[in-house]
């Protein structure tokens, strides 16, 4: 492990010698992932992408490769439909997550690699680092943040920065 990855631990997310207090799936952490399980899956995650609202999180600071979210950005998490866990955009015929959400869970994404590159249908879906509802409140299967403590960590990552999650 090198100090750039984010590593999961009973106290929180360790990144860059610092812990940040983390929500994790109401499932809590799985090694059989499967859609809708509410678990967050075990396992060494590649950050693959970065997603912030424009109208709502400043460009600055951010790494250049984070993508703006545009108003009908979507994410699919119908396992019969080809682009199953992946942006898609609206009009979309099959089940999916909006990622312009009236809340600000979404505001800043990180997207792991979770069931990714090739997905195999119901192996999960959208396995992001988002802000949290409250300290309280389980996730889907995402790791939930303060905000303050996201944008800390986005502002810090590297190409090489993985989710560890054990």
């Amino acid at each position: 492990m090198k100090p750039t990855d984010l590593i999961v631990t009973p106290m929180g997310v360790r990144f860059l010698n610092r812990r940040f207090p983390c929500t994790l799936g109401r499932s809590g952490i799985v090694d059989d992932k499967r859609e809708g399980d509410g678990g967050t899956p075990m396992g060494a995650h590649r950050i693959v992408g970065m997603l912030y609202r424009p109208d709502r999180i400043a460009r600055s600071g951010l790494p250049d490769w984070a993508r703006p979210i545009r108003p009908g950005d979507l994410w699919s998490d119908d396992p019969n439909d080809f682009d199953y866990n992946q942006m898609v955009r609206a009009p979309y015929p099959h089940s999916h997550e909006r990622l312009t959400r009236a809340d600000r869970q979404y505001d800043l994404v990180l997207i792991t690699d979770w069931n990714w590159e090739d997905p195999v249908p119901g192996l999960g879906s959208a396995i992001f680092i988002h802000t949290w509802r409250s300290p309280s409140h389980a996730t889907a299967g995402c790791i939930g943040l303060a905000r303050k403590d996201l944008l800390w960590i986005a502002k810090h990552l590297t190409p090489e920065s993985r989710l560890i999650v054990r």
